[in-house]
């Protein structure tokens, strides 16, 4: 695993590492998710990153199918566009003895399908004979179980691990145990039925006669047990059943969308149903995972975004987040955490390694963004759903996350909020680009010192004026205009301090002598996001962002090309990043500059073509489009990945110009409505304020969009501007 570094201060993949291809299959139920080979198999190698796993920890890093000693011949192998089974198609090679062929290729059918619920992953293999004779049937399946932790898969090495407990196989039933060296005994279960002619404790044979047009079934259930709390496993059916029931529950929260264009509709269907994958049921309520493999936690910015982005179709997503980071808002100094109090989330890890502190994100605080988007979002699901006891219930942890903004967030004093790494072995770069060389200056070297991001003093400007707003509701009107004040001081320095003549774009950032990074960068398109930038200035950004040092025909690079440290295959040096270029889209759109953002909309949609199920990564490289290709993949993005996967309901909402408000009164905006030429027309259904739901139907009449709200209650406002 040489390819895969852990740097001292940072944890983070080459791009040159092998590791996820397009064809590795993924399932996920909450805390466990599993990562196939197209046969259903998990491949014995370590260098691999496939396995089951749970709660951040290995449970089963080999499992493989064999019929006759044999690898079965795969036929075909998909996930349901639900995401809940993954099935696969096998059938036997020539099976010889002494030059004789005993069983032909293509006499026995086997439909393998699996699913996660609830800790377990559930197989079942159903094997048809379509010889002319009886056929006696040999099946094996061989397993073993690692215990590492995710970040040892990952790369980083441990000087000492625990012990692998006696493994022991009692009747239909075998144990694999781990005991760490944080005293937890993670054991792995195997059951299976029917009764199998061997079993060991790292295999399991089946002998039958299978008659001709017969077909035997053969289940597995493979259980994760971490705790003394856990299920225990089920029947299939009766698992499938209650799998399939909560799945389209979760499916069929927030409303429903559809297209003139069945490529468009299948881009939404399938963000959804990543999304709802994602979805992890807390005790806080439901959070969507920041991705798969590395992601599959929860983290502040990631959370944050993907409600943002998804908030006028699905506000549970927003309460779910803003419940988790309200109750996990750090509330000491803890410098080995990055803590101090008020201050956000960034990630929180349970396996091994984390409660050891060997990784220092069992509770992490180092993102300098998470605090002022979590007060941002606060604001706007209020706007959204006028849930005002939600609201004043979070309200203290809103205040606090503002007096760090002022304090521990502006250090210096200076009236911008910068980062500096507290703790030894943490991030070194704390915005959303965190990788150790994203924030540089024109000469490329690195910046250093405590660093003001452009898009940070966006976002605290945001946060200003969403708390000002929820202030005056809960009647500190004192306080909302002490916010409003401080938001309009911050917008007049942010103009006269990050502003560049020269580049014609907002600089990157302020080094450790505020000393701009003269870097033309995409975080400037988060400054018409979050409105902080002039009317002027933002229409010379977006000139900037869609030229060709930036627009590949793709997408916005997060870096232009003529910088010293641009790379299009870097990880956040010159890559396009599906969750940025909706953000930039959104924040055009709002300075008038819809044509830009429909450009926009139009290359994502267009990527989205070239990609398996329709799925856009984490990022992919920031090549120039070339004719009849698709965008150049990044060997380990994650797929799927939350915010990449809200990114069309983002853009779908930019389109229209549509706002969703429910305070002071029910109403349904739209902003100069603009459909693309691959759509003709929208219908969003069951789109819910309060305790009413309206329908809205969108349609191109040559250069127009029209906009209709043919079911609606009478209280329900309809605006077009």
């Amino acid at each position: 695993m040489d390819e895969i570094l852990q740097i001292n201060d940072q944890f983070y993949i080459q791009a040159g590492s092998k590791l996820l291809d397009d064809r590795t299959k993924v399932i996920k139920h909450d805390e466990t998710f599993a990562l196939f080979d197209r046969y259903g198999d998990i491949q014995l190698a370590r260098t691999e990153e496939q396995g089951l796993y749970h709660e951040g920890t290995r449970f089963l890093s080999h499992l493989s199918f064999r019929i006759w000693g044999r690898r079965p011949l795969l036929l075909s192998s998909s996930i349901t566009q639900d995401n809940l089974l993954f099935s696969v198609d096998l059938t036997n090679p020539d099976i010889v003895k002494n030059g004789t062929v005993l069983v032909p290729k293509g006499s026995i059918h086997i439909f393998r399908s699996q699913f996660l619920w609830k800790g377990t992953l559930y197989q079942r293999f159903r094997v048809s004979s379509y010889s002319s004779t009886p056929v006696d049937l040999t099946l094996e399946i061989h397993f073993d179980a690692d215990f590492v932790d995710i970040f040892e898969v990952r790369g980083v090495r441990r000087e000492r691990r625990g012990n692998r407990l006696g493994s022991e196989t009692q009747g239909d039933r075998t144990l694999l145990a781990y005991r760490g060296l944080d005293k937890l005994v993670r054991v792995t279960e195997l059951n299976w039925t029917p009764t199998a002619q061997e079993a060991s404790t790292s295999s399991v044979r089946f002998e039958d006669r299978v008659a001709t047009n017969e077909a035997k079934t053969y289940s597995l259930a493979i259980s994760c047990r971490s705790s003394e709390k856990y299920s225990e496993a089920i029947a299939y059916s009766d698992a499938a059943e209650k799998a399939s029931s909560d799945r389209r529950t979760g499916l069929s929260q927030g409303c429903s969308i559809g297209t003139s264009n069945n490529q468009f509709n299948e881009w939404l269907n399938r963000s959804r149903a990543d999304l709802q994958m994602l979805m992890t049921n807390l005790r806080t309520g439901p959070y969507p995972y920041a991705g798969i493999p590395w992601y599959s936690t929860a983290f502040g910015r990631d959370g944050i975004l993907t409600a943002l982005q998804c908030l006028w179709a699905s506000p549970q997503i927003a309460r779910g987040v803003l419940a988790l980071l309200s109750e996990t808002q750090a509330q000491e100094f803890v410098p080995e955490m990055d803590a101090q109090p008020g201050k956000i989330l960034h990630e929180t890890r349970r396996g091994e390694m984390a409660t050891l502190k060997e990784i220092p994100f069992g509770l992490y605080y180092g993102s300098v963004d998470s605090t002022p988007l979590y007060v941002v979002l606060a604001s706007h699901y209020y706007q959204r759903t006028a849930d005002l006891e939600f609201v004043r219930s979070i309200w203290p942890s809103i205040k606090l996350a503002l007096k760090w903004i002022d304090n521990y967030g502006d250090s210096d004093g200076d009236g911008f909020v910068e980062y500096f790494r507290q703790s030894s072995n943490g991030l070194v770069q704390q915005g959303w680009k965190d990788s150790q060389d994203s924030v540089f200056h024109a000469d490329g070297s690195l910046a250093e010192g405590a660093i003001a991001l452009c898009e940070v003093q966006a976002y605290v400007y945001a946060a200003k004026l969403g708390a000002a707003h929820l202030a005056s509701i809960l009647g500190e009107e004192a306080f909302a205009a002490e916010l409003e004040g401080q938001a309009t001081s911050l917008q007049q320095r942010f103009e006269e301090t990050f502003w560049s003549e020269e580049l014609s774009t907002y600089v990157l950032a302020l080094d450790g002598k505020k000393e701009p990074c003269q870097v033309r960068a995409s975080n400037a398109g988060h400054a018409l996001f979050a409105g902080i930038a002039s009317p002027e200035r933002g229409r010379q950004v977006a000139q900037i962002l869609m030229g060709d040092g930036f627009f590949t025909g793709w997408g916005v690079r997060t870096v232009h090309a003529s910088e010293k440290r641009y790379n299009p295959m870097s990880y956040h040096n010159g890559s396009v990043w599906p969750h940025d270029n909706a953000i930039i889209a959104a924040g055009m759109a709002a300075y008038g500059l819809k044509e830009q953002a429909v450009h926009l909309t139009h290359a994502m949609f267009e990527a989205s073509l070239f990609v398996e199920h329709n799925r856009l990564p984490e990022l992919f490289c920031g090549f120039h489009r070339r004719p009849s290709e698709g965008p150049t993949l990044y060997p380990v993005a994650c797929t799927p990945q939350a915010w990449s996967a809200a990114v069309p309901f983002l853009f779908l909402q930019t389109l229209l110009g549509l706002s969703v408000r429910t305070v002071p009164k029910k109403q349904l905006c739209f902003s100069d409505p603009v459909l693309p030429e691959f759509l003709s027309s929208v219908q969003i259904s069951g789109i819910l304020l309060k305790d009413t739901s309206a329908v809205i139907v969108a349609q191109r009449q040559l250069n127009k969009t029209e906009i209709t709200v043919p079911v609606k209650s009478d209280d329900l406002e309809v605006i077009i501007k």
